[in-house]
């Protein structure tokens, strides 16, 4: 069977089990049917509109992943790259390790690998944006729940929300002394421990304490003997992750509430491995080059990263009686280092590495960041038919990246170095009301306006001594800056209390972007803002008396001026261009459902179709080793010369990183054996199809069908709070290409291997 139609099937079957819960519950023997038919499943209530709801009565897409799934999804050592696929329509990858992960939300997003790059997709951690990708790798530990919104979001959560939010919100404290402990450990020596604890101090002050240890040995040898390798056999994949939090909360009143929310992570490892032409020429499949514990660096440092942040955030809500006052205040502050081999082999060295006609060795040396917000909300509060929030938000940033480049071979001190500094500043306004126009139909409304900064400067420095032929470059400055007014209106109809039809209209934003490499060029390029207009109508369902939940959604939306970076090519840096339009559509299915007999099954299955239109955009292609010769890939797009170099014609391709097709499926099994105890089995699935890593189209380059699977099983002891179970993730080994290089060679890189392990978890 054919991947398209293996997703295709996937997500049929699970509509199919749905249709058919009620009859396997018949199946069962007569005197089970009335305590089966009484299992329902829960309902969820989101935050996706800044209050509580239930998720039906949300206007457009949203779903929602609930701690059970999040740990599942980390065990292993995962990050919040395990996120990609897990719902419709999204898509997490990163080319920077287990920090700076980029974002896709319906085939929107940002290639952009530099730290410094936008995106228009948002993070939200409780309440309090993390607008640099920078802070978007924070760990995923002691959460509540994460709500991925899709579509355009401006009207609530600000500047850069034109494709949707993930909003994650963490575990509060409460009333009751409650909490957690888990350990787990695994192949590669992977160890995860992490604890939660509430501590009640009195009726009116309450402390949650949460942490995290995430480790991972190095488990791949650097073959070549290079000067910085450890001689032991096993050089990179290590990593060492220690993240804290701790919330405050303190209600002296019943009408004012405060929490204080600290948190900070100290990480060390080993970033993304680049494997030197593992692709060949002519095939997107990965040769036999490739070997997932060996590769061969004459540079990178073995390719180290580190990281640490902080922040403080402060919420403080004031109920009024008719409405509620929340202010939020947050701030956090960054600082990191790191270092690759690029191109992903050794120069001269064609048995292993294959042809690398260049070393190519890139650092961050140092990297610093504050970024401080600041919102101020009022909302109505009541059941009554109309209620309505106001409110006014401002964002800052200070971004200071010192960046070199090597020249291989163990050179201990940069060849280039490249100094930038981007300051960015916005602010907006924002309303939105809602009203009851009968008891079945209720409209909502909302508008925003948002008025951005961003001002980059940069030098380049050759130190002394250097044998780089590039020329330093004095201070090189560049501004954008725009105004823009966001909205959207939507509605829902209440068909009966299980079934709501819903349509929304949005209009969203990305602000102007500044990209500068200039330890690799002297290209400055910036874009302007780009603007989406989105139109959705959908469906969410509770079935078969509460034991099934059935969502469905079709959108359609159009990009004027949308951001594309055009990565690699002859060099290795990043463009910034503005198409005339781009488009998408497609349709989205999610649900769960009780089947009976301790089964139930969880799914989604996005079909997305993306298109670039612009008949005159042309970007460069992979490298050219010479005047005249051919590309080291197979371009298929139509090709322009401009000069001597050809460009490729772009217009009709997908957006870069937009599978046309996703699906996810989660079995799970759960026996009673006797008291509280029971045992527990489940397996999750998802599949990625049909992809571009660029945005130029080669044979080498676009991805076919790509799935990964996972299992965990055990026992626990409800009374107790006790859990004991086994973990395999990437259950199959799949390696699956997420990444590549283009203008050295043809390198790649790839998904996690297989991890197993055990894990043993106390809950109070």
């Amino acid at each position: 069977m054919s991947p398209r139609l293996t997703a295709l099937a996937a997500s049929a079957s699970g509509l199919a089990l749905l249709i058919a819960a009620p009859a396997l519950a018949q199946t069962a023997p007569q005197a089970d049917v009335a305590a089966e038919q009484a299992v329902s499943i829960d309902e969820i209530v989101v935050t996706a509109q800044r209050r509580s709801e239930n998720i039906r009565d949300v206007p457009f897409a949203v779903t929602a992943m609930n701690t059970e799934t999040l740990n599942t999804l980390s065990s292993g050592g995962g990050d919040i790259l395990q996120l990609s696929g897990r719902v419709p329509s999204l898509q997490v990858e990163s080319s920077n390790g287990r920090y700076a992960p980029r974002f896709y939300i319906r085939g929107l997003g940002n290639v952009d690998f530099d730290f410094n790059a936008s995106q228009p997709v948002s993070v939200v951690l409780d309440d309090v944006v993390l607008e640099n990708v920078y802070l978007k790798g924070f760990p995923l530990f002691d959460v509540k729940q994460v709500e991925v919104l899709r579509g355009p979001q401006g009207t609530l959560f600000g500047r850069n929300t034109p494709a949707g939010v993930v909003k994650i919100d963490t575990i509060k404290p409460g009333e009751d002394f409650t909490g957690f402990g888990s350990l787990a450990y695994g192949n590669y020596g992977s160890t995860r421990a992490e604890v939660g604890v509430t501590l009640p101090a009195s009726d009116t002050l309450s402390v949650r304490v949460a942490g995290l240890w995430n480790h991972r040995d190095d488990w791949v040898n650097n073959a070549y003997d290079a000067p910085f390798a450890k001689k032991d056999g096993k050089d990179l994949g290590n990593f060492d992750d220690f993240a804290g939090r701790i919330h405050v909360a303190w209600t002296p009143t019943d009408r004012l509430s405060t929490l204080l929310t600290l948190q900070a992570r100290d990480y060390e490892g080993t970033g993304t491995m680049n494997r030197a032409n593992v692709l060949t020429k002519g095939s997107n499949e990965l040769n036999d080059r490739f070997d997932r514990d060996t590769v061969h660096y004459d540079g990178g440092r073995n390719n180290f990263q580190k990281q640490q942040t902080t922040s403080q955030s402060l919420q403080v809500a004031y109920d009024f009686g008719p409405a509620t006052l929340t202010g939020v205040v947050g701030s956090y502050q960054g600082s990191s280092a790191g270092d690759g081999d690029i191109d992903g082999g050794v120069l001269g060295d064609p048995i292993n590495s294959g042809t690398v006609p260049f070393p190519s060795e890139t650092g961050t040396l140092t990297s610093d960041l504050i970024q401080n917000t600041y919102e101020l909300r009022l909302s109505s509060n009541g059941d009554g038919p109309f209620g309505w929030q106001v409110g006014a938000f401002y964002w800052n940033e200070r971004f200071n990246l010192v960046s070199g480049t090597f020249n291989g071979f163990g050179a201990v001190a940069p060849t280039v170095v490249g100094d930038i500094v981007q300051k960015s500043d916005s602010w907006s306004i924002f309303g939105q009301g809602r009203y009851q126009v009968t008891d079945a139909l209720k409209l909502t409304a909302g508008v925003r306006y948002t008025d951005d900064s961003r001002d980059f400067s940069g030098r380049r420095i050759i130190p002394a001594g250097s044998p780089s032929t590039m020329l330093p470059l004095a201070n090189v400055t560049k501004s954008v800056g725009d105004q823009q007014i966001s909205w959207d209106i939507s509605a829902v109809y209440e068909v009966s209390p299980d079934l709501n039809l819903f349509a929304r209209v949005a209009d969203g934003y990305r602000g102007p972007s500044i990209q500068g490499r200039i330890t690799s060029s002297d290209i400055v390029t910036t874009a302007d803002s780009e603007t989406v207009m989105s139109y959705e109508t959908g469906f969410k369902a509770r079935l078969w008396n509460g034991r099934a939940r059935l969502n469905g959604t079709v959108y359609y939306y159009e990009v004027s001026d949308p951001q594309f970076t055009a990565i690699g090519g002859q060099g290795n840096f990043n463009q910034l261009i503005n198409a005339a339009k781009g488009e998408g559509y497609g349709v989205e299915i999610d649900g769960d459902v009780y089947l009976g007999a301790g089964f139930s099954l969880a799914g989604g299955f996005a079909w997305n179709h993306t298109e670039i239109k612009d008949q005159d955009l042309l970007v460069p292609i992979c490298r050219i080793p010479s005047a005249g010769a051919a590309p080291i890939c197979t371009p298929t797009d139509p090709l322009v010369t401009v000069g001597t170099t050809p460009r490729a014609n772009i217009n009709g391709n997908p957006f870069p990183q937009a599978p046309e097709y996703t699906a996810n499926l989660t079995l799970n099994y759960v026996r009673p054996i006797g008291g509280d105890a029971e045992l527990f089995v489940s397996t999750d699935w998802v599949l990625r199809q049909d992809f571009n890593l660029f945005l130029y189209e080669a044979v080498e380059f676009r991805q076919d069908s790509q799935f990964e699977g996972g299992l965990r099983a055990g026992w626990r002891d409800l009374g107790r709070g006790l859990e004991a179970a086994a973990y395999v993730r990437n259950i199959t080994d799949e390696a699956n290409v997420i990444g590549a290089i283009d203008f050295n060679n043809l390198t790649a890189f790839v998904n996690e291997p297989r991890m197993y392990g055990v894990e043993l978890t106390k809950r109070f």
